[in-house]
């Protein structure tokens, strides 16, 4: 009670107390860089241009993009995230030039009648599979239906508004690029000039030395070597984003030889059960194997037991057998002689939608039913009601050998229908009526019908565990990446890499591919600020086909590099061979400066070659690879003159142009501008976009959001 008066006394410092306690959370959580009361940065995927890309605009876009999409979560987003990009800058770039799409422009480019007033994205979403051509009806209905209003799917509405938005961009993108590219004109100077260079050729004499003609042992680099080599190639290597490289450990999980021996009893013990099925159907079903629907030659087999199946009567089970990363064991359902070529005809009813198809099931049932019933005969029904070419021959389609027929129907003809029945099926023509009326036999050679049976070979639970056991350990005993790496190259069992540049917003990690476990990993490398640190969970990659924890990955960040160009420490190693190369051309060149082509040769066991009638836009010299340098080397040298020497990519080079042919003036000055013009036209529609890019601000907060 005492100590509740002394409270009620001093309510004004209990006052002030929670004052200052709540000041100090709100100025703590203005100060974060994640979150602020005045709104979350965790909810912006990122700006453009000062504009803001809500997150869950880019989320919502994602569902309705790629709902029920397969394939690589990442890999769409970072489509999604060039879209939301430039979307933006060619709606402002638009804007500025005052062009946009009208309500009828957008509507012709939905459904024009005209296929070439449609958008590309129409053109390619509803396209006919079957005929290769645009979905009309498909079309019209969609119109006819947003036009009356009878469309109440809230998701093909929204669906359908942000595909308009994609013609939009499709469209603005279009005009904008046909503008710029209409402005692109080549004088006359520099059409005779790309004449010039096309047409001159030129034959020249040359010895190459490679770079291994100097031992690496007698090469030391040094930081002054890979400074000039990366300042001489600087657009090589300048980075316009933050990047870091990633040193991880990875700890395989194979099977062992007892996984594998376990597996292949588990497959023996089951082999009478598999023998005796009554059901061979379920029987492969309910054990993951397979029934081949055709009878397959010897030829085709696989030779593990191609020659036991012609050997062993029916209904045999043979095996198991080892087939790469599994075991297989093969029952024998059937065996008979299979036809060389079979004759058969048949009545046609292409089908376009879901609607189709059912109204031609229904008029090929009644053909059937009136055709065995003895009222009609096929071959007039095939005439009437047919929409193949083969309609005026009565359906008939002659003799075919196998695989002559798409698929389905080859199967039917050869290994499922029998001669005078009449059958249904359907491919990717339509529906079709089907007899098989004759059959030849040349070769008298027999097709085996199997059953397989399939089991991977996979580690076990217990194999699993111990690696998992291993890694666990090696984390908490190797906690620097220093520690990490000299411990991981002391067992061979593990393999250690360095990941090339990865941004924050990456997905891809080396060897280890993309997905959710590798952007775990960048994730964890970006937000940690601290380099040589290593992270203290042990990454999972999983075996997609068989589900089994396949890797752990344990992960130590090497590097962090900022925008701008890179350290000589952050690219050694991955440049290291191409400043060793060319140190050794330097060195070259000093060996043989003021040499003949043929005492070259001789000094290093080579041959003076022959180069004959090469343009100067020519890039790669027949036998020797890309070297544009030596090529413009000999145009630069005179004639029955040697050049000094010239590093190219494979070594170092002396060339002697013996032939230099003599160009004169464009006789059609207006198509080699034309030509071009068309050149470079194509390359400003390629390029238009990327270069608003690369002039636009553009932040990409991904990163903190997934």
């Amino acid at each position: 009670m005492a100590l509740i008066g002394q409270i009620r006394k001093n309510s004004w410092l209990l006052i002030l107390t929670i004052g200052l306690a709540l000041a100090a959370f709100i100025i703590m959580d203005m100060s974060s860089g994640d979150k602020s009361i005045f709104g979350s940065s965790q909810n912006i995927a990122g700006t453009i241009e000062g504009e803001k890309v809500d997150w869950g605009e880019f989320n919502r876009a994602e569902n309705i993009l790629y709902a029920n999409a397969g394939g690589d979560v990442f890999g769409r987003r970072a489509s999604l995230w060039n879209y939301f990009v430039e979307d933006k800058l060619v709606r402002k770039e638009a804007k500025a030039m005052g062009f946009g799409v009208g309500r009828d422009e957008l509507l012709d480019l939905q459904f024009s009648s005209d296929s070439r007033k449609l958008s590309p994205l129409i053109l390619q979403r509803y396209m006919n599979p079957s005929t290769g051509q645009i979905d009309r009806q498909q079309l019209t209905e969609i119109k006819t239906a947003i036009e009356t209003g009878q469309i109440t799917n809230p998701e093909f509405k929204t669906r359908w508004g942000y595909q308009e938005k994609e013609i939009i961009k499709t469209s603005l993108q279009s005009k904008l690029e046909t503008l710029v590219s209409k402005a692109v004109y080549t004088p006359s100077w520099m059409a005779e000039m790309m004449y010039s260079n096309d047409e001159q050729k030129v034959d020249f004499q040359y010895v190459k030395v490679p770079f291994d003609n100097i031992d690496n042992s007698q090469i030391a680099l040094t930081d002054a070597d890979y400074s000039s080599y990366m300042n001489e190639n600087s657009a090589l290597y300048r980075q316009d984003e933050e990047t870091r490289k990633i040193d991880y450990a990875v700890f395989e999980v194979k099977p062992t030889a007892e996984d594998e021996n376990a597996i292949r009893q588990t497959m023996s013990d089951l082999l009478p059960e598999f023998a005796s099925a009554s059901n061979d159907s379920i029987f492969v079903e309910n054990n993951f194997g397979t029934i081949s629907g055709v009878y397959q030659k010897r030829g085709v087999l696989n030779r593990l037991y191609s020659d036991t199946l012609f050997n062993v009567a029916p209904g045999s089970v043979v095996g198991p057998y080892k087939d790469g990363n599994a075991f297989v064991s093969v029952k024998v359902l059937d065996r008979k002689v299979i036809a060389d070529s079979v004759r058969s005809r048949h009545i046609l009813i292409q089908g376009a939608d879901q609607a189709s198809f059912a109204r031609g099931f229904q008029l090929l049932d009644s053909l059937k039913n009136l055709i065995e019933a003895g009222t009609h005969r096929f071959d007039s029904l095939a005439v009437k009601y047919s929409q193949g070419p083969s309609n005026v021959k009565g359906g008939d389609l002659g003799f075919a050998g196998p695989n002559a027929m798409v698929g389905p129907f080859n199967d039917l003809i050869f290994y499922q229908a029998k001669k005078n029945e009449l059958n249904v099926i359907a491919t990717q023509f339509g529906l079709h009526l089907v007899e098989v009326t004759d059959y030849k036999y040349l070769t008298n050679e027999k097709g085996v019908k199997i059953a397989t049976l399939r089991q991977n070979i996979v580690p076990s639970e217990e194999t699993i565990s111990a690696v998992n056991n291993k890694a666990l350990e090696f984390v908490s005993n190797n906690r620097s990446v220093n520690d990490m790496v000299t411990a991981a190259q002391a067992d061979p069992s593990i393999i250690i890499e360095t990941s090339p540049p990865v941004k924050s917003s990456g997905y891809i990690l080396g060897t280890l591919g993309s997905g959710q476990t590798s952007r775990d990993i960048i994730k964890w490398a970006s937000e940690t600020g601290s380099v040589g640190e290593v992270s203290s969970q042990v990454y999972i990659y999983q075996n997609d086909a068989d589900f089994y924890d396949e890797k752990f990955v344990i992960a130590g960040l090497r590097a962090v590099q900022p925008e701008g160009m890179p350290s000589v420490d952050f690219v050694r190693g991955d440049i290291e061979t191409q400043v060793r190369n060319y140190k050794k051309g330097q060195m070259l060149i000093e060996q043989i400066s003021g040499k003949d082509l043929s005492a070259i040769a001789s000094s290093y066991a080579g041959t003076v070659e022959t180069a004959t009638d090469l343009s100067f836009t020519a890039s790669a010299i027949p036998g020797a690879g890309a070297e544009p340098k030596v090529i413009a080397s000999a145009f630069a040298v005179a004639e029955n003159q040697t050049s000094a020497p010239i590093i190219g990519n494979g070594g170092v080079y002396v060339v002697k142009p013996t032939r230099k042919s003599t160009v004169g003036s464009a006789t059609n000055l207006i198509a080699v501008k034309k030509k071009t013009n068309t050149a470079m036209r194509n390359q400003v529609r390629g390029q238009i976009v990327e270069g608003l890019k690369n002039n636009a601000e553009i932040t990409d907060n991904r990163s903190r959001v997934y």
